[in-house]
């Protein structure tokens, strides 16, 4: 009974405590003390054959991790681009004392991690294992299988990659911001392209294994439960003997400085938002003695939530879902990138207020809260990083490649915590320029466009591979006076069969095929008139998707979740009125206005706004020269939000009398959903059964 007393009194001081203490809730509370870094010099040994050998001794934990880092630099690779990556790859698939299967076995009994890469690799285990893992590891790079099934296999699924990122904005733009600010055909801006990996054989690969896989200007950082002897030991019995290439550190050409500010915009009509980056070439070695200033500035400009970009572009305007910043830092040629996501009709606003920050920070626009925020970040951050052997290896060697003072990383948060608001301002206005800025926007240029005029700068056209381009070639052409919005559907009626044989069609099924976040689903696709609508898809042989309307009421399920539909989804599927839409444009439910033309991959197409039953408006763009439809972009609702979509139809065949598009392409919320169909029919297999 004193017990229970004793504990409800103590509960009741707290409250009590509580409610006498005032908190201000608007004010983040302030941080503590900067932690103690403790950060042992790592003991180097120098082999014959030139590793560099570091030793970062951690008994707390019975683990040992070691690094291998190659210091190659970065290699042009010109036609061929993608060997290095492969290459890389291919050095996990097996040793030539044993295949893929059995090596990697091994690993996994031991409990090991264990891989390899273009520049080098990684293996840790528990101490007692540790020695028999990195012989495993030292087959593995000394001893290369390069198995032709295996060659085959990741190139192949480098294509497949690449061909499934080939209308993403923001794959395009990720390979373009480096190619345009330090040119393609240099080592900082190549990309890979399905040419440049169909010319890949597997004699390139290991030519390029023997010309950069080698001890010269190598790194061996071991950290964890290992003495120095022991390292030198096992490094020594494994590595010892292995010889190769000289390799000399490449000088790299200065990237592409703009005298003048310009816009590059890449045109990708399938974008449903735009990705921009503004940015500008900088150097930035880590022996910079700015450098800890330039990482705090950014971290003030767009280094996360607090950031500038992100309380302007997400939290002031809802342009975007996050804008951030990013000053890069090394021996080579680097950059200040800022950059956001963002609906392509705002895609200027959004360049507008980026800039605006940079002028803010030029300007010194920005408090010592700002700076303290900032401190505290890397002060939590470092700390925590500290913990992972891994990052501790990096940075042991780090301060060897880059010739820092041995204390940079002990000494790493007073360096940060030194910097003044002056610092800060000194950096800003010596790095981050507006004056001559590249401002890359990789979206749907006709929607981008006329907005971006705005900003009174100028504009230059490139393809998805950089290459430049003309205006009038990406300019659609003008509209003959004597097409209207009804003429265009009408010859698209015509074209896909004739009105007598579309209102004969009283159903339709087709199999579908859908690959969507490296995933292959499949399923069906039925329709009946006046108008049900089911889909149902399924992954190994689990169904994870379904959904059916019935012509009043119906449902959407995920994964065995089944929801009815909301009034709004249901105005959504009524608005399609039959199997074929178009059949009923022509009544008083649906307006129709032309609105100009487009190019949609390179097509010229009619682009007709048809206003629907509900309200609701969809663009339609027809192929001028063939009449059939190309793409669809509309608004539709998904648990209970609005969001754009887009739809792409290509592959054409006839089916029963009917052109039918094979091949769908759907863009939503940034997400490519490719989708294949396959057995189609008409007025067969399909009953009111179906839409239940």
């Amino acid at each position: 009974m004193k017990k229970i007393l004793s504990i409800a009194l103590l509960l009741f001081c707290f409250q009590l405590s509580n409610s006498q203490t005032k908190i201000d809730r608007t004010k983040q509370p302030q941080a503590g003390p900067a932690p103690v870094i403790s950060i042992k010099d790592p003991v180097i040994f120098k082999m014959s054959n030139g590793i560099t050998v570091l030793v970062v001794e951690n008994h707390k934990l019975p683990k040992v991790n070691a690094i291998l880092t190659i210091d190659m630099g970065p290699t042009f690779e010109g036609d061929k681009i993608g060997e290095g990556t492969i290459m890389g790859q291919m050095l996990n698939e097996g040793t030539k004392t044993m295949d893929k299967e059995t090596f990697d076995n091994k690993v996994e009994i031991m409990g090991a991690d264990l891989s390899l890469y273009s520049t080098g690799g990684s293996v840790s285990a528990l101490t007692r294992y540790f020695k028999p893992a990195f012989v495993l590891f030292a087959d593995a790079i000394r001893n290369p299988a390069f198995p032709e099934a295996s060659f085959e296999k990741l190139k192949s699924q480098t294509l497949v990659g690449l061909k499934s990122q080939e209308k993403s904005a923001s794959a395009i733009a990720g390979r373009l911001v480096n190619a345009l600010n330090y040119g393609k055909n240099t080592p900082l801006g190549e990309f890979e392209t399905e040419q440049s990996i169909n010319s890949i054989t597997l004699a390139d690969i290991k030519d390029t294994y023997k010309n950069y896989i080698t001890p010269s200007r190598s790194y061996l950082t071991f950290t964890g439960d290992i003495t120095p002897e022991e390292a030198k030991k096992i490094a020594t019995e494994t590595l010892g003997s292995w010889t190769g290439k000289a390799l000399t550190l490449p000088v790299m050409p200065p990237g592409d400085k703009l005298a003048k500010t310009e816009i590059d915009i890449i045109d990708v009509p399938s974008a449903v938002q735009a990705q921009l980056f503004v940015t500008n070439l900088i150097e930035n070695p880590m022996t910079n003695p700015d450098f800890f200033g330039i990482l705090l500035a950014n971290q003030i400009l767009g280094g996360g939530s607090d950031g500038k970009l992100f309380q302007n572009l997400r939290e002031k305007h809802g342009f975007t879902y996050g804008s951030y910043s990013n000053i890069g830092s090394g021996r080579f040629g680097t950059m200040v990138s800022s950059s956001a996501q963002v609906r392509n009709e705002k895609a200027d606003s959004a360049v507008a207020e980026i800039i605006a920050e940079l002028n803010n920070m030029r300007s010194g626009n920005f408090t010592q809260a700002d700076l303290d925020l900032a401190k505290a970040k890397f002060n939590g951050s470092f700390a925590i990083n500290m913990e992972n052997p891994a990052i501790a290896a990096t940075y042991a060697s780090n301060i060897l490649i880059n010739n820092l003072p041995k204390d940079f990383y002990r000494t790493y948060l007073q360096k940060i915590n030194a910097v003044t608001l002056g610092d800060i301002k000194n950096v800003a206005q010596k790095y981050i320029s507006t004056g001559g800025a590249r401002i890359i926007i990789v979206g749907n240029a006709e929607q981008i466009m006329p907005n971006l005029k705005r900003l009174n700068l100028p504009v230059k056209s490139f393809d998805a591979f950089g290459n430049p381009v003309t205006m009038d070639a990406a300019a659609p052409v003008k509209v003959d006076p004597n097409v209207t919005a009804e003429k265009v559907i009408a010859n698209y009626i015509q074209a896909i069969g004739g009105k007598e044989v579309l209102d004969k069609i009283n159903s339709s099924s087709a199999n579908i095929s859908v690959e969507m976040m490296g995933q292959k689903l499949g399923g069906t696709m039925k329709k009946m008139a006046p108008y049900s609508n089911a889909m149902e898809m399924s992954m190994n042989g689990m169904t994870v998707y379904k959904m059916a309307f019935d012509g009043t009421q119906g449902y959407q399920g995920q994964m065995g979740q089944k929801a009815a539909m909301t009034s709004d989804e249901i105005k959504d599927q009524k608005d399609e009125k039959g199997i074929f839409p178009q059949l009923f444009y022509s009544g008083t439910e649906f307006k129709l206005m032309m609105d100009g033309t487009a190019k949609v991959n390179g097509e010229d197409a009619y682009k007709i706004k048809v206003t629907k039953p509900s309200g609701k408006i969809s663009t339609e763009y027809y192929s001028i020269k063939s009449g059939l439809l190309l793409k669809q972009v509309s608004t539709v609702t998904a648990q209970g939000k609005e969001m754009e979509q887009s739809a792409e139809f290509s592959d054409y065949q006839k089916v029963d009398g009917i052109m039918t598009p094979m091949s769908i392409k759907q863009t939503a919320g940034g997400q490519e959903i490719p989708m294949t169909l396959s057995d189609v029919k008409y007025n067969a297999g399909v009953t009111a059964e179906d839409f239940k």
